[in-house]
């Protein structure tokens, strides 16, 4: 997909992180699910349906049968690193999204280190065979992502004061 498609598909998942109930243990995180004919197919974000525990990507796979043909040319646009480590469920959003057979995924941020010590979603995801795009393992952005990654900034700092997103809510206090 070209850079502009990839950045309008990742400001929905910015709008879907806006819908998220707030939380003190958890990021707000959007995404998108869009298949190979650039269609989408599926929509979720943290928290969606009054679950405090479900993820976004989750929320949006958890929307369409496990055997649905479009999965296998899909991609997934989320603003935070699928999780690689979880508690509150049997499967982590990485090991979703791997049986799900996607092609690709776009994420926005790397997983900071708040929550989990050591994220490895993105890695992982390319170890499947996943082409992952958006900030660079070492920590570097993407260039396809930099002009959608302004948006996001801005809703963090209207919502946290703060530069960094996905936002923590805890974080938000005066």
């Amino acid at each position: 997909m070209s850079d502009s498609t990839d950045e309008r598909w990742m400001r929905l998942a910015i709008e879907l992180a806006w819908q998220c109930p707030p939380s003190p243990t958890a990021y707000s995180v959007g995404a998108v699910l869009v298949d190979a004919d650039g269609h989408e197919i599926s929509r979720g974000f943290s928290r969606e349906g009054g679950d405090p525990v479900v993820h976004a990507e989750e929320s949006a796979l958890g929307k369409l049968a496990a055997d649905d043909p479009r999965l296998a040319g899909a991609t997934m646009y989320s603003t935070l690193e699928p999780c690689s480590q979880r508690k509150s469920r049997p499967r982590t959003c990485t090991q979703l999204i791997i049986a799900a057979g996607l092609r690709r995924v776009v994420i926005a941020w790397r997983e900071p280190a708040l929550f989990v010590a050591d994220c490895q979603g993105y890695e992982l995801l390319a170890e499947a065979g996943i082409e992952v795009a958006g900030e660079a393992a070492d920590g570097r952005q993407a260039v396809e992502l930099a002009a959608s990654l302004a948006p996001a900034s801005a809703a963090s700092a209207a919502m946290c004061r703060s530069s960094a997103v996905p936002v923590p809510r805890r974080r938000c206090s005066g």
